[in-house]
């Protein structure tokens, strides 16, 4: 059988025909990643023997074997970001794979011109990632003593009997949590419409749990922006200022960049 078409990334021809196209290994291990010219568009490809890599084999690995997922994970990720550092890139998802070097060159050929448009809007341009963590224990406590709608309450109850008060105090906890899910994303919603003016687009994601994480504070807002290259120095010294204004009151603000713009670029 044939084998099967690995598909990493989609990078203009005319970068790809006038830089040195780096060598490396594929998804295998063993065969070298190659191109394949296809009009204005040229693919990043590695060839997989059909048996090895079939997709009951793959959705076999990816349910099974957790070692060769993270590390077959890795070299993708490394390898898109390897190339982002030298061409304007159209990165594609782990495991994009075709039958045939003629079926994917069918593919690009019917999206050629999304293709194009979408490598011009990334040209020059720089994916960046906003994670806003907070510590909410230390912002429970501020809201349980400085919110006026937890303050009146307290008021309110100071004067009732004790085995009232006792009863009370619990619709206070539940308040409390409220208003500090309200206030999270106040501020949250507050600084990503304030990055939003930078941004050419923006986009919110899911947040990460602790264990993804390995932090003991909670991810609160999870983002990313696609930035023109020269906008870049001007967002982060914003999102800067910021965390310093922020800092010490429970919330920490993190970005990271530039990476391949997977979430500006489908295909």
């Amino acid at each position: 059988m044939d084998d099967l078409i690995y598909l990493y990334g989609l990078i203009p021809s005319d970068e790809a025909d006038h830089q040195s196209f780096p060598s490396f290994k594929g998804f295998d291990g063993e065969k070298n990643i190659y191109t394949i010219p296809a009009g204005d568009v040229t693919a990043v490809v590695c060839r997989l023997d059909s048996e090895q890599f079939s997709e009951e084999a793959i959705k076999d690995k990816i349910d099974n074997d957790m070692e060769w997922l993270q590390e077959k994970a890795f070299h993708h990720h490394e390898t898109v970001t390897a190339l982002y550092k030298s061409f304007t890139i159209i990165p594609l998802k782990f495991c994009t794979i075709y039958k045939s070097e003629e079926s994917l060159k069918q593919t690009i050929e019917a999206s050629g011109p999304k293709i194009s448009e979408t490598l011009q809007s990334l040209k020059g341009n720089e994916e960046w990632n906003v994670k806003i963590y907070s510590d909410d224990p230390v912002l429970k406590k501020k809201v349980g003593e400085t919110h006026p709608a937890v303050e009146a309450k307290m008021q309110e109850i100071s004067v009732l009997p004790k085995g009232r008060q006792f009863f009370e105090k619990k619709k206070i906890d539940k308040l409390i949590e409220d208003e500090l899910e309200n206030e999270k994303n106040r501020v949250c919603e507050q600084l990503h419409e304030q990055l939003k003016h930078y941004a050419l687009h923006a986009a919110i994601k899911k947040n990460w749990n602790k264990d993804v994480t390995g932090l003991k504070e909670n991810m609160a807002w999870n983002s990313v922006f696609l930035l023109q290259s020269e906008k870049v120095e001007t967002f982060l010294e914003e999102m800067k200022q910021a965390d310093e204004k922020l800092g010490g009151t429970g919330w920490r603000i993190e970005a990271t960049g530039p990476w391949p713009a997977y979430h500006f670029s489908s295909f």
